[in-house]
């Protein structure tokens, strides 16, 4: 029994020496998933410092604190935001006193008024023209109406319907759009704004004709000296003339005789 206990415990270690280990690998790490990138960081007010002249739309931003309510809806939400900024020369042709007698209140909500909410392309303004009105940051009561015909865009306000007309800066989630004039909301202008007065005409220059001596008068010199050579030739012309008829009758006569 000794014996036969003791071969079958090297039988089994025979075969636990003989048999290959199997190696294990070890599992793959577990990676998450790369973040999205972050969007890209635009500071409105360089922005529109440098492009336009759009100088009164921002001073009217800063004076205001819109500038403050765009920065944050830019930066730091999903939606986006798109602003439509009249140049310069658009606040010039309103009357100071339009603007001059609103309210802080009133000025915020009108700046507020030139932008929606979210992000729009140029390519998105079709489908938005299909839309009754589109609402404004200043409320549900001051909305625009988009009108989108062969690429031509107006932004309907209550007293002006501007046009687009160029892409200032247009990458997600920000878009600046320039229009050609002030949006101006019914409840804010409860009659249309009257426009500025339009600059005096320059003052016409002198006429030339009153400061320098017409053709007739340079030419009525010459015709009287070429009036007196002409009578002066024909004179001339008539002495060998006379001569001629003196010497025939003189001939004539000692023919005769």
């Amino acid at each position: 029994m000794g014996l036969a206990a003791i071969f079958c415990v090297i039988s089994l270690l025979a075969l636990s020496i003989s048999s290959p280990t199997t190696a294990q690998t070890p599992p793959a790490p577990f990676l998450p998933p790369s973040p999205a990138p972050a969007p890209h960081f635009v500071n409105l007010t360089e922005l529109l410092s440098v492009a336009g002249p759009f100088h009164t739309f921002l001073n009217y931003l800063l004076q205001t604190r819109v500038i403050e309510t765009f920065q944050n809806q830019a930066n730091n939400t999903k939606q986006g935001i798109t602003i439509f900024v009249p140049k310069d020369s658009a606040f010039a042709s309103l009357k100071k006193s339009d603007l001059g007698n609103l309210t802080q209140d009133q000025l915020r909500i009108l700046f507020l008024y030139h932008a929606f909410p979210k992000y729009y392309s140029l390519s998105d303004f079709k489908n938005l023209s299909n839309l009754n009105s589109v609402s404004t940051f200043a409320g549900g009561q001051y909305a625009l109406n988009i009108t989108y015909t062969f690429g031509l865009i107006s932004i309907g306000s209550d007293w002006a319907n501007p046009k687009i007309t160029s892409s200032v800066y247009s990458t997600a989630p920000v878009a600046v759009y320039e229009i050609d004039g002030v949006l101006l909301p019914l409840a804010i202008f409860s009659s249309d704004p009257p426009l500025a007065p339009a600059p005096a005409p320059a003052p016409e220059a002198t006429k030339t004709s009153d400061i320098t001596p017409t053709q007739s008068a340079i030419g009525a010199a010459p015709k009287s000296s070429e009036s007196s050579t002409s009578g002066g030739s024909s004179y001339i012309a008539s002495v060998p003339l006379l001569n001629c008829f003196v010497f025939a009758l003189s001939g004539s006569l000692m023919l005769t005789m």
